[in-house]
């Protein structure tokens, strides 16, 4: 099987190619650039680990007018990060570009690193959406195109343990981009009050 994964510097979507990996399927991870504050930092997490984890080279697809036209605390330092976080269209345009990269390498599916949707805050985190999405995006590329969401059922504190185990480690998910995570942000604070 040959599956898509969408893939960040963050905890979440290491771990998930990680399983993956272990899994034996064929993956090719693929970063999107979509205008984030933290681009730089994510990507370079994100390649470090994937490195260092014998992971496949994500491709990247840069998209930042996505991020600049419809701003928000992720992509405008200029609005509140925590506040303002909601990025409308954004797992769809996630999904959209790895349904393209997979009907490119016949890929079979898409993986993307929802967790427990008992603690997502956006109407596109969810086992409902993926879905839909999967539905609509077979009929746009003419072809199945599965969407897999493997930490589905994972708290970040279970998915935290999975990287312990596997010596995943300097992971960026601040949303900020700053040097030190900022605290504030939805990632930082999925973190608080666990030991990282």
């Amino acid at each position: 099987m040959k599956i898509v994964t969408l893939v960040s510097g963050g905890l979440d979507s290491t771990v998930m190619s990680s399983l993956i990996k272990e899994e034996g399927l064929e993956q090719f991870p693929l970063f999107v650039d979509y205008g984030q504050l933290n681009l730089e930092r994510e990507k370079a997490a994100c390649f470090s680990n994937f490195l260092k984890h014998g992971l496949p080279q994500p491709q990247v697809i840069q998209l930042p007018g996505y991020g600049a036209f419809f701003s928000c605390g992720l992509t405008d330092p200029n609005k509140r990060i925590l506040e303002d976080a909601f990025l409308p269209g954004r797992n769809m345009l996630f999904l959209l570009c790895a349904a393209a990269l997979a009907h490119e390498v016949k890929g079979d599916a898409l993986a993307i690193g929802f967790l427990d949707e008992r603690l997502s805050l956006f109407p596109d985190q969810r086992r409902d959406f993926a879905n839909q999405a999967s539905s609509l995006l077979s009929q746009i590329m003419s072809r199945p195109m599965k969407i897999l969401t493997p930490l589905i059922s994972f708290t970040k504190a279970e998915v935290l343990a999975i990287a312990k185990e596997r010596g995943i480690r300097e992971t960026y998910s601040c949303h900020a981009g700053t040097p030190e995570p900022c605290g504030v942000c939805i990632a930082c604070k999925e973190y608080i009050g666990l030991e990282v």
